[in-house]
């Protein structure tokens, strides 16, 4: 068996559409191909703006540096992370002079263990979307009422909450990514989306240098007065970078966005089939729910040495894998600082029994139902 993570997800019909618009236009820098990328995400999520970037990761970087510019968020003020996430879940934290507070996550979402919440001043709640499994926003919302409330959903594109609304739509910001092996892919590419005007206008600036000409005519106007002897073609209002992404990625978005939410719906009929299989002797049970929007099939096992001999078998059989995501992320050696700041004894079952495989809309019920036969001859 071949069962790859991810398989291309570019289809013959994307191709030409990005080489029809590359015979029809000469601008392929952000322009309006990226604008109607943004405004048609932002149709689909149901918010009111949205940022084409180049990454999740860089996503995430631009949501936080504009949010703590925005509420004049001080320096070394906190932020509630889970010990289980992606890198740059955590990493802009401290890049942009904030300060970590990491929780233990449940070993059904994979998101932080309500039942340990910390009793702490916490500014802002990064919630992660792991693996496309519903995070307990309601919960966290009780716990830290005056908090701002960010969610990284960068690999649970659609995932929904109890209402049925789709998780990134209501929050302040949100987070989304189109790295080739996710949900949807423009090759590289990531996206902020909010209902917040003033936090959009700044994300739009300091996505390109923190140039004020990119403000809405009535800014960037209001911005001209109050710089008289400044040239308006470079006035800087903020500090920036250059997170801005091409014409011809947002024309692969376009394109790949008419077919996400069917390709949702595979995923999750794919892991109703996975739970099917899934044996709760052996393996901790992840939560399902309708909202979910399955990235993976996470096999995490309640014995270290049953985890070996998944691996074996899963090399046997040709199916890759992957840690769940970081594991126990304080065990990395750039986060050294915080490494004894919180007991994590869920993220270090995560970290050490703990695999997924992929899920997409390639993979077949029969291919799961397969697996599970193999697996269970070989065990």
């Amino acid at each position: 068996m071949w069962w790859p993570l991810m398989q291309t997800a570019i289809t013959e019909s994307d191709k030409k559409a990005l080489v029809d618009f590359i015979q029809s236009s000469d601008r392929y820098t952000c322009g309006s191909r990226v604008k109607h990328f943004e405004d048609e995400w932002s149709r689909w999520l149901g918010c009111k703006y949205s940022l084409y970037v180049t990454s999740g990761s860089t996503a995430n970087l631009l949501l936080m540096a504009s949010v703590k510019e925005l509420h004049n968020i001080p320096n070394g003020s906190k932020v509630l992370v889970p010990a289980c996430t992606w890198v740059t879940n955590v990493s802009p934290v401290f890049q942009v002079g904030l300060e970590p507070v990491f929780c233990d996550v449940d070993l059904e979402r994979y998101s932080f263990d309500v039942n340990k919440l910390p009793d702490e001043d916490i500014k802002i709640v990064f919630i992660t979307h792991l693996l496309g499994l519903n995070s307990p926003v309601e919960k966290l919302k009780e716990k830290y009422p005056n908090a701002i409330f960010l969610e990284d959903i960068c690999e649970s594109h659609g995932v929904k909450g109890p209402d049925g609304t789709r998780r990134g739509s209501t929050g302040l910001g949100s987070t989304f990514s189109f790295y080739y092996g996710h949900h949807m892919t423009t090759i590289e590419g990531g996206m902020i989306s909010t209902d917040d005007e003033l936090l959009y206008e700044l994300m739009k600036i300091k996505r390109s240098h923190g140039m004020a000409r990119l403000l809405s005519p009535h800014l960037y106007e209001k911005a001209i007065n109050d710089f008289p002897n400044i040239d308006p073609s470079f006035l800087f209002l903020t500090d920036g970078y250059n997170f801005r992404n091409t014409e011809l990625n947002a024309v692969l978005g376009i394109e790949q966005l008419k077919r996400l939410d069917e390709n949702i719906e595979k995923r999750r009929k794919n892991f109703e089939c996975f739970m099917k299989h899934l044996d709760p002797e052996l393996f901790y049970i992840p939560y399902n729910d309708p909202g979910n929007s399955s990235f993976a099939f996470p096999f995490v096992c309640k014995k270290r040495e049953d985890m070996l001999k998944l691996k074996s078998i899963f090399n046997e059989m040709g199916v890759e894998y992957r840690p769940i995501v970081s594991g126990n992320l304080l065990l990395h050696p750039f986060l050294q600082k915080w490494k004894n700041t919180v007991d994590v004894p869920n993220a270090n079952i995560l970290n050490d029994n703990g695999v997924y495989i992929g899920n997409n809309h390639f993979i077949t019920e029969d291919m799961i139902v397969k697996v599970f036969e193999i697996i269970k001859t070989k065990w």
